[in-house]
């Protein structure tokens, strides 16, 4: 994510970038002067590089702790450090340029193009025109805005999804290491807001920002949190932990509540398939004949068996029944359409063999079968990781 600016030379050097800087918050509370109190006391840290989630129910406080951040609310008490910095001792207006900020309507400024939009702050920071060029257009290719197609718009000629997006390469304009985010995407369709979750976390994982991420929305939180804290009404965190711990092992009552009932089934999201969780059927090869495949669907006990080619890489499926009679496995074989790749999640898995309604689904690396999950063995592996024990998987279920 450097940009660049030109040197004495006249040839361009990368611009450092901001990096990632931890949030420490120490004891921060807000009381208002009617004396109502907004947040109480938290201390929580915000990993360097890490997405925190704060989620909970309105007036629960999540909004008011992310606005004390970036002192558009001023804390009541405690302090709050941004890297080894106390933002109470700092301009606001000078750290609010270190830390990109993301709300729910975008906040486009409508006369301004996009281009112009994106290159806010860097003009403020007194940037050149040839860096700010240079970041603006690295910017939007980085959130999918083609510049040239994009770049000289204006926000009402930009799709809703389009207009976040300009928001989002704004926010991260002048590579700050902070980026916190207020309900970006909650005013969204489900199909568009998937969209725009799935887009966000490749640019976290290019980027790696310290984010503080706002939602009201537990399964929004699941899918896009490396931690999250759940506030309870009163500005109270109740958990703070990664997705699997919180669904796994809810601290209190009210994280139990506020998580659902159906918490092994959102753990599905955030349980990413282990080697040990896979079963192995018998396999066999395009050219190995039909009585091979018989003899080693028996050997194992099993009613199918997987196909390779010659590379060792998966071609299909056979079943007992199809293996009867002479030939080989290449002219009888199914082609296998039910896969998914090593370190997909659980519920990936889940849904392939739904959607295809298979039996069981694949699991390769690259083009390397690792072996298969069938609903037992993604059973057992659930009920490991929400239990936090081991116990034993259903080996011979493909039999």
């Amino acid at each position: 994510m450097d940009a660049t600016s030109p040197t004495a030379d006249g040839t361009t050097a990368p611009v450092p970038t901001g990096g990632a800087e931890e949030i420490r918050l120490e004891g921060v509370g807000k009381v208002y002067p009617d004396g109502s109190v907004g947040v109480r006391e938290l201390d929580l840290t915000f990993a360097a590089g890490e997405l925190s989630v704060l989620v909970g129910p309105s007036g629960c406080g999540k909004t008011t702790t992310m606005k004390m951040i970036n002192r558009i609310i001023e804390p009541s008490s405690g302090r709050i450090l941004l890297g080894a910095d106390d933002v109470t001792g700092v301009d606001p207006v000078q750290l609010r340029r270190r830390i990109g900020y993301v709300i729910q309507n975008v906040g486009l400024f409508p006369h301004q193009s996009v281009r112009r939009n994106v290159a806010t702050v860097p003009r403020l920071l007194g940037w050149d025109k040839r860096r700010t060029r240079d970041r603006v257009e690295e910017l939007l290719s980085l959130v999918g805005l083609d510049p040239a197609t994009y770049g000289d718009r204006y926000p009402h000629q930009l799709s809703g999804g389009q207009r976040q997006r300009a928001g989002v390469a704004r926010a991260l304009a002048a590579d700050p290491p902070v980026l916190l985010m207020d309900e970006p995407f909650s005013a969204f369709d489900p199909i568009v807001r998937e969209r725009l979750q799935t887009e966000f976390l490749r640019l976290q994982d290019t980027v790696r920002k310290t984010i503080v991420f706002v939602t009201h929305d537990i399964e929004e939180a699941v899918r896009l949190g490396d931690r999250i804290a759940v506030m309870s009404t009163g500005g109270t965190v109740e958990q703070f932990a990664p997705p699997a711990e919180l669904l796994g092992s809810p601290a209190t009552p009210f994280v139990a509540d506020f998580v659902g009932a159906d918490r092994g089934l959102k753990r599905l999201a955030v349980t990413s398939i282990d080697p040990s969780d896979l079963e192995q059927p018998p396999v066999v090869h395009l050219h190995d004949g039909l009585a091979d495949a018989r003899s080693a669907l028996a050997h194992a006990g099993a009613r199918w068996a997987v196909v390779l080619d010659d590379r060792q890489q998966l071609h299909g499926w056979i079943s007992a029944e199809r293996a009867a009679g002479s030939g080989t496995v290449a002219g009888a074989c199914k082609r296998m359409e039910a896969w998914v790749p090593a370190g997909a999640s659980l519920k990936t898995a889940f849904a392939t063999m739904l959607q295809l309604e298979a039996g069981w689904v694949a699991v390769l690396d690259g083009d390397r079968f690792l072996g298969v999950l069938t609903p037992a063995s993604l059973h057992a592996a659930l009920r490991r990781s929400v239990e936090g024990n081991v116990p034993e998987t259903a080996g011979s279920a493909v039999g």
